[in-house]
């Protein structure tokens, strides 16, 4: 495993973190024991929340005794000092331990005012006066805010989806941070599961040394992946910039990256997964996506009453109902196409 330094907060953490969002969907005993291997090989970084249900409880089972070898980020969604501590206590309580390494903001629409004795920040400031917290930082999704908060310098660290898909203004944040010395961790390497293509993915970040990318990990195979990746990194080469343009021409400019920002739709439509059909019927088995209770979900994006508010919460401004219907169009030809007809609720 290799280490490198996290900006101002001096940890030593290893180059490949480990994004414990997925971990909520195993059995508690199967996600101690991927915690525990991953620990294990060299892996010291993992980076949860108050949100991801039982995951922070998976790590405070996993590292007990050894907390102190453990570098342990989370993240709340508080907007009110208060609402900031108290939501830490829970997380304390789940993790086992008195202390988290980095408390981090989850992705707030707007940046907290830091002269607000009441607002978000002061929480943070507060958790790490009374030893709660070593470190703060803050998650976003969209550029803007993360562009304001690393200028700001309040933070420790930012948290910002990064991958190989991802523009040149968002790459240009990696060097921004840096210069205020601010620890960048990558979240959403793999785009949301659009980017397939593992040694794509990892050899693109692998080359910012100071980025810390969070491998959404739920399976041991998967670990194992990122571990072989890690002992023997593919080169970011000629070969790998053209697989990059390619993957960028088929996917367009208007993606959905999955965030589920856009949530909760008032018609059940289930937006992240329906907003990315053409591509995740072709990038992984499409055999599930076409079974009936599939076709029940994509079928209510004809019940869609563009009121928008998903647009409107969309941290990369897509025109979501207008990317649903045209989702569901290639869903019923792609159906088609593999000999199953499905029905129209319209007239």
């Amino acid at each position: 495993m290799e280490y490198t330094t996290l900006g101002r907060t001096g940890l030593n953490v290893s180059r490949a973190g480990f994004g414990a969002l997925p971990i909520q969907r195993t059995t508690l005993s199967t996600g101690v024991k991927i915690l525990q291997s991953a620990f294990d090989a060299g892996i010291n970084f993992f980076d949860t929340a108050r949100a991801y249900t039982d995951s922070e409880q998976k790590l405070g089972l996993a590292f007990k005794g050894k907390r102190q070898h453990v570098i342990i980020a989370t993240k709340v969604h508080g907007k009110t000092k208060d609402q900031v501590l108290k939501l830490l206590e829970e997380s304390l309580v789940q993790l086992k331990t008195d202390y988290v390494d980095i408390l981090q903001l989850h992705n707030p629409e707007k940046l907290p005012d830091p002269a607000d004795e009441n607002s978000g920040y002061a929480g943070l400031i507060a958790a790490k006066k009374q030893g709660m917290t070593n470190f703060i930082g803050i998650t976003a999704h969209r550029l803007s805010n993360a562009k304001l908060a690393i200028e700001s310098n309040l933070y420790d660290v930012i948290q910002y989806p990064l991958s190989a898909l991802s523009s040149e203004k968002e790459i240009e944040l990696i060097e921004l941070a840096g210069k205020k010395n601010i620890g960048f961790i990558a979240m959403k390497p793999l785009c949301g599961g659009l980017l397939t293509d593992i040694d794509l993915a990892f050899s693109f970040l692998w080359q910012f040394e100071d980025v810390i990318p969070i491998w959404g990990i739920q399976r041991m195979r998967e670990l194992k992946q990122i571990l072989k990746l890690v002992g023997n990194p593919p080169p970011f080469d000629k070969k790998m910039k053209r697989k990059i343009l390619q993957e960028r021409k088929t996917l367009g400019k208007n993606f959905c990256r999955g965030c589920g920002y856009c949530l909760p739709c008032p018609v059940e439509i289930p937006i992240p997964m329906a907003a990315r059909m053409k591509f995740l019927l072709r990038r992984s088995p499409y055999r599930k996506l076409l079974e009936p209770q599939w076709q029940e979900r994509m079928m209510k994006i004809e019940e869609c009453k563009k009121c928008y508010a998903c647009s409107r919460r969309c941290p990369y401004k897509l025109n979501t109902p207008q990317l649903l219907e045209e989702m569901l169009a290639d869903y019923i030809n792609f159906a088609k196409i593999k000999g199953i007809v499905i029905k129209r609720r319209k007239k």
